[in-house]
């Protein structure tokens, strides 16, 4: 056996007091296996959940990667103009004026207006990065502040 052996980022190579036995600890989940790991062990965040369900609010504009959608072939607004929709619509929702699903289904610029905005279930890698970052960090029934990607700016809304 020799000691050269390197292991990855986060993980820490460990003898088995029972069997003598090379074993491989990962020192964030503390969760072990035989095997040489490959990868850097990962901070497992353990109340993240491996996927959620998301509904969102879309307002495109016309620096948006495409700018239009189901309820206007051409979107001429400002960036700064789409925010001032989104906070408004933001508002009715925090005054209990109107759902974020009543309002997406009636405003949406995503396909997933007919739905509610719902997206149904996703996995980290699916969304764009803010998205997904936002959608995350959110705990069930929560809502996001304004999320800016090249979609456009959203509010999003965990479901599940």
């Amino acid at each position: 056996m020799d000691g050269q052996e390197t292991v990855p980022e986060g993980w820490e190579k460990r003898t088995s007091r029972s069997t003598g036995m090379t074993y491989y600890l990962n020192i964030y989940t503390k969760e072990s296996q035989w095997s040489n790991p490959t990868s850097p062990a990962e901070p497992a965040n353990s109340n993240e959940p491996s996927e959620v369900q998301c509904a969102h609010l879309l307002v495109k504009h016309k620096q948006s990667r495409r700018p239009s959608s189901w309820r206007e072939e051409d979107i001429t607004r400002s960036k700064d103009e789409a925010i001032e929709i989104l906070e408004c619509y933001r508002k009715k929702i925090q005054s209990n004026e109107a759902t974020l699903q009543e309002l997406a289904q009636r405003f949406s610029d995503c396909s997933s207006a007919k739905r509610g905005g719902d997206l149904g279930k996703f996995k980290r890698g699916m969304m764009q990065k803010p998205f997904e970052e936002a959608a995350f960090a959110l705990k069930v029934g929560d809502m996001s502040d304004i999320v800016d990607t090249d979609s456009g700016v959203h509010l999003i809304l965990r479901l599940k």
